[in-house]
């Protein structure tokens, strides 16, 4: 299956190949987890992922239980670009 050839017209494939395909286009994620996740969105290393997130810009963006970590991607880099 992963030997389809690039130039195969979307009328010849069959539904299994052609949903193994459209697999990685599916909708973005809305969300990251942790400072891992906050790091990958702020493009920077996790020791200053965590420095932001402790300045409190991006509270309205991040949901923390204890040691677990939910961002909102969107709001975040909106919340960042303002400071």
């Amino acid at each position: 299956m992963n030997n389809i050839d690039p130039k195969t017209p979307i009328w010849q494939l069959t539904v299994e190949e052609f949903m193994t395909i459209s697999k990685g286009f599916g909708p973005e994620k809305k969300y990251e987890y942790g400072l891992k996740g906050l790091a990958k969105i702020l493009g920077c290393s996790v020791s200053k992922a965590s420095e932001v997130k402790s300045s409190g810009i991006l509270d309205d963006a991040i949901i923390q239980n204890r040691n677990i970590i939910i961002i909102d991607k969107e709001k975040a880099l909106k919340l960042f670009a303002k400071k």
